[in-house]
């Protein structure tokens, strides 16, 4: 049967590198595991400082965020996510994350994203600025390995 070619597969993440998210951000940084050109779907952990405003955006698919560590929020809505809490986002939702200072102000907000999609930056009149999906995200993290002379894996591969 083709469902048993399929395994079950574990991704190291210790293996893989934090890449920074140019050219939006170089002080964010992005872990990819998985980028699946089938179903325009990114699996990424994403590393913000504390006090960022990371620039407005729309999805045209779902998006999941799970909050390891820090908070963060959407300008445009009034709650704050924090360590383990879920946001969920319908596809075709706008808005812009900012990560909320906790304290002191240093160290990092933390998530673990699931994307479907494109991620569209919009300028402050809804102009597209901008276009963010698996095929830019891979292409980010092979210039990355290319630089840092660093063993690319196929993240794109089913197991």
């Amino acid at each position: 049967m083709l469902h048993e070619q399929v395994d079950t597969s574990l991704i190291d993440g210790e293996s893989l590198p934090w890449v920074p998210f140019t050219p939006y951000a170089d002080n964010v940084l992005l872990k990819y595991f998985k980028l699946d050109p089938i179903r325009g779907e990114i699996i990424v952990m994403m590393k913000a400082p504390m006090d960022m405003q990371l620039p407005r955006h729309h999805h045209t698919g779902t998006v999941l965020v799970y909050t390891i560590e820090g908070k963060w929020k959407y300008k445009e809505h009034d709650w704050i996510a924090g360590p383990g809490d879920v946001v969920y986002e319908t596809a075709a939702s706008t808005h812009t994350p900012e990560v909320v200072t906790t304290g002191s102000g240093d160290g990092y907000m933390v998530t673990f994203i699931q994307m479907i999609g494109d991620l569209i930056f919009l300028d402050e009149n809804d102009n597209i600025i901008a276009m963010e999906n698996w095929k830019t995200s891979l292409q980010r993290y092979l210039a990355y390995c290319e630089q840092h002379d660093i063993k690319p894996k196929d993240l794109t591969a089913f197991n």
